[in-house]
């Protein structure tokens, strides 16, 4: 019965995904693409300038009200960063083929200005709380958007869903338990409990924690990718030739690969995109909005700098990894896959992978938790933190024993659902969205 739930629950996420999201992101992202003159282009270097210049001046600041913006930045991106681009993001081409890898660039790319767009409408309509911070995200601009509550409600109550990592908590618990030999429920109780720990300090502490984890991991993991793909180099033009073949085509069977449709390889392209980089699914849009900025083009400008992160350099390593060693060919789970494609360089990979995936997944659990918390407590301000406390736990634990694939299932579908309702939202309001680093608050 269950198995019959989930073959179901996947062919309505391909069908969302290949048909309905993929169509969504490619009318808006070239709207607000070509409504702006390509700002993703046009501005690059400045948006560049005023990352670096923030992370330069992070500790120039009183955070009387609000974050320092790289310190949200830095908790965002912990959310998107780790996990789902190193390990999720292969099971692309491994369920779609090479050519899967196209059209996560393609869903990267127009995804930049969505983001960029929920962020600033995330700050633009964010409301001061009584902590001295800010409230904001899809829950108060989509009640804009359509001057109803429900649809905002349903939103808080989907990120509650989405913001409870099953998939990452499933691979992080795998990997102990298989590489070290460790106790599955014990692995299960100290991952629980020090992600609520953590979480329970909210945005501030997420931040703090992201900006020292985030960087160390970005430089350790683009050498070792680097030398990994060095090695096969002469692999690469072969490779870049099936990519772009294959984004086109339908795939035939290929060693343990069984093939793809065209859909099925933008399905995954497109639904993996959004994933590593919650693009669309207004999970940025809570955490951008604590920023102490009275510049909402400034803030959302960072969103961009995060998908360039996320995907043209993280995601686009991962895979190509697993296509140069010929891994995304063979029949094991994601998380498999890249710890096979870093022993051909690394052999000491299988000790090491638990405690990289630890700080990756780490981060991420506590900056979803975080978020699923303040949607919580806008549903139910008494009892909201209470029952998602409850809801999580029993979810970590009931999704702890299922599939891998299971749990990715899961968080696509209400990213999906997610996306609908935050697109249809950005669509309604796109004319309040100003594309300016000089901007100022509303």
């Amino acid at each position: 019965m269950l198995d019959k739930f989930f073959i179901y629950l996947t062919k309505s996420n391909d069908f969302i995904w290949s048909h309905i999201n993929f169509s969504l992101i490619l009318i808006v992202g070239v709207l607000l693409t070509v409504s702006s003159g390509f700002f993703q282009f046009r501005k690059l270097p400045l948006i560049i300038k005023n990352f670096l210049h923030l992370c330069k001046n992070k500790h120039q600041h009183t955070e009387n009200e609000g974050l320092h913006p790289i310190r949200t930045f830095f908790a965002a991106i912990g959310g998107s960063l780790g996990i789902s681009n190193t390990v999720a993001v292969c099971t692309a081409v491994q369920i779609g083929g090479p050519g899967a890898l196209f059209w996560i660039w393609i869903g990267g790319f127009l995804g930049m200005l969505v983001k960029y767009a929920e962020v600033y409408l995330g700050i633009v309509y964010r409301v001061k709380n009584s902590s001295g911070g800010y409230d904001g995200g899809p829950m108060y601009y989509l009640k804009k958007a359509f001057r109803t509550q429900w649809i905002p409600s349903l939103a808080a109550i989907l990120l509650c869903v989405y913001s409870v990592e099953v998939y990452m908590f499933n691979v992080m618990v795998d990997s102990w338990t298989t590489s070290w030999s460790m106790n599955r429920y014990l692995v299960l109780g100290i991952l629980l409990a020090i992600t609520l720990a953590s979480a329970s300090g909210g945005i501030r502490r997420v931040g703090k924690i992201s900006s020292i984890i985030l960087p160390i991991f970005l430089c350790i993991y683009i050498i070792m990718s680097l030398y990994v793909i060095g090695s096969h180099i002469s692999f690469l033009p072969e490779i870049f030739r099936k990519i772009i073949q294959g984004a086109f085509t339908a795939q035939s069977a290929t060693g343990a690969f069984a093939g793809s449709s065209l859909a099925l390889t933008i399905s995954m392209g497109m639904s993996r995109a959004c994933y590593s980089s919650d693009i669309g699914v207004g999970y940025s849009s809570v955490i951008h909005a604590e920023s102490s900025t009275k510049h909402p083009g400034k803030q959302a400008s960072l969103a961009i700098v995060a998908i360039f992160l996320d995907i043209f350099i993280v995601c686009t390593l991962s895979i190509l990894m697993v296509l140069v060693t010929s891994t995304w060919q063979a029949p094991m789970d994601s998380l498999g896959m890249i710890q096979h494609a870093l022993a051909s360089s690394f052999p000491w990979m299988h000790l090491v992978m638990p405690f990289f995936l630890f700080l990756l997944g780490y981060s991420t659990l506590i900056a979803y938790f975080a978020v699923g918390i303040k949607c919580a407590e806008h549903i139910s301000p008494k009892r909201g933190k209470k029952f998602y406390y409850l809801y999580a736990c029993v979810t970590f634990f009931t999704c702890c024993f299922f599939d891998q694939m299971h749990a990715l299932t899961i968080m696509s579908i209400s990213g999906a659902l997610l996306f609908l309702l935050n697109v249809a939202g950005i669509i309604s309001l796109r004319k309040e969205i100003n594309f300016h680093l000089d901007d100022t608050a509303h």
